[in-house]
């Protein structure tokens, strides 16, 4: 591990948590990222926050960062996959990306039967739910259980604050959110991506459970991957040779990624998502922050490079503002 726990509790009191820079343009803020708008193109600042349950929780000390350099990773990997609006990382938490439209539509797919979220597939499994956004469920699953297919099971695009809905093709369709040519299209991008994910995942000894992608539309009329793809906050990844035996033993397998924050949340508090949410410790920040890196690491294959200078400034130098 290329980061000591003693740099991260230190970290938690130097965490990016939302940034000022007008020199870039009209500021976004979204759950995570700060976006400015730019002419034709965006400067997308990745911060530490954290979101579960659809509401930011906290931050986690070095969060942006990992993010950021993960994503830049799977954007320069898949290209050959899908094109996306990756332009270049001019800072660890920073990327500046191609203006799209982005479809009303966050594009989720599923590997296994799993999750603790209101609208996860097992959540709505275990209350007896057999069809689940568009696709029927056979009777006799477990938690945890690996799908037959993989399956994409689409939710609305919620403004912060709001929860994602969930929703099939046919009410998308139905309700004109999307034409069903631009939707059929992007449904196999995601399927394509997905699969690229999992099998790379599993070749460095992980399993890509479950993930959501942005889609949008660029000036030409195109889809364009955006946002964010395969890391830890869009992703659930678990250590493959733990499946198994966690299974046998009716536990939650391992993972590396956000999860380990939702469950905490869940089990510890009850708390999914309604009201102010409990205050995130600072073992529940630097376990996290440990994840993240860990999941960095071991995708790329790299030891993960922490700058640890004061966040703002080093972004406004590297920007040249």
């Amino acid at each position: 591990m290329a980061v000591e726990e003693r740099v991260l509790r230190e970290l938690c009191n130097l965490t990016l948590e939302r940034t000022q820079l007008p020199e870039l343009g009209a500021r976004e803020e979204g759950k995570v990222r700060d976006s400015y708008i730019g002419e034709k193109r965006r400067t997308i600042v990745v911060s530490d926050r954290i979101s579960c349950f659809d509401v930011v929780v906290g931050t986690i000390p070095l969060k942006g960062q990992v993010l950021n350099q993960l994503a830049g990773f799977w954007f320069e990997r898949s290209r050959d996959v899908a094109a996306n609006h990756l332009i270049e990382i001019p800072d660890p938490a920073v990327s500046i990306v191609h203006e799209v439209e982005i479809l009303p539509v966050e594009f989720v797919m599923r590997g296994y039967l799993t999750g603790v979220s209101n609208t996860s597939i097992w959540t709505a499994y275990e209350k007896g739910a057999r069809e689940y956004c568009g696709h029927r469920l056979p009777e006799g699953m477990t938690k945890h259980q690996r799908l037959a297919e993989p399956m994409l099971t689409p939710t609305t695009k919620a403004a912060k604050g709001e929860h994602d809905e969930l929703t099939s093709r046919a009410a998308l369709l139905e309700g004109g959110a999307v034409s069903e040519e631009i939707y059929d299209k992007a449904a196999a991008i995601s399927h394509r991506l997905f699969a690229a994910g999992h099998e790379f995942a599993a070749s460095r000894g992980m399993i890509l459970v479950d993930t959501k992608y942005e889609i949008g539309l660029n000036d030409a009329g195109e889809l364009i991957v955006a946002d964010e793809i395969h890391t830890p906050d869009s992703s659930r990844y678990w250590y493959a040779d733990s499946y198994d035996v966690a299974i046998a033993a009716g536990d939650d397998p391992k993972s590396l990624d956000k999860e380990y924050v939702r469950r905490w949340l869940a089990n510890e508090h009850g708390y999914r998502g309604e009201g102010p949410p409990p205050a995130l410790t600072e073992d529940v920040r630097v376990e996290a922050a440990l994840r993240y890196i860990e999941a960095y690491e071991r995708v790329t294959g790299l030891d993960f490079e922490a700058n640890t200078e004061p966040p703002e400034e080093r972004i406004r130098q590297n920007l040249g503002l």
